[in-house]
């Protein structure tokens, strides 16, 4: 049997946000304090058109677990 997996990485064509669900501690941070990027009730539960890039980059630097991360696009990012 084939399990589906869901997308762990997302992008706005200037950033590329990544998530590791096996280092999230679920500590909510980031759904608490920028709810319309950070989802909890919706798949995909990541929304990168919801906020300004930057205010995206700081709630990704306050993961406490290091299960969100994020790059900037050197070039266009693929929208995925």
């Amino acid at each position: 049997m084939l399990m589906e997996t869901l997308a762990t990485e997302f992008t706005n064509g200037e950033i590329t946000v990544t998530y590791e669900p096996k280092r999230c501690i679920h500590a909510e941070k980031c759904a608490k304090e920028l709810s319309e990027v950070f989802r909890t009730s919706v798949i995909p539960w990541i929304d990168l058109d919801a906020a300004p890039t930057e205010m995206i980059v700081q709630q990704v630097q306050k993961c406490p677990s290091g299960a969100l991360a994020f790059s900037y696009c050197e070039a266009e990012c693929l929208v995925k």
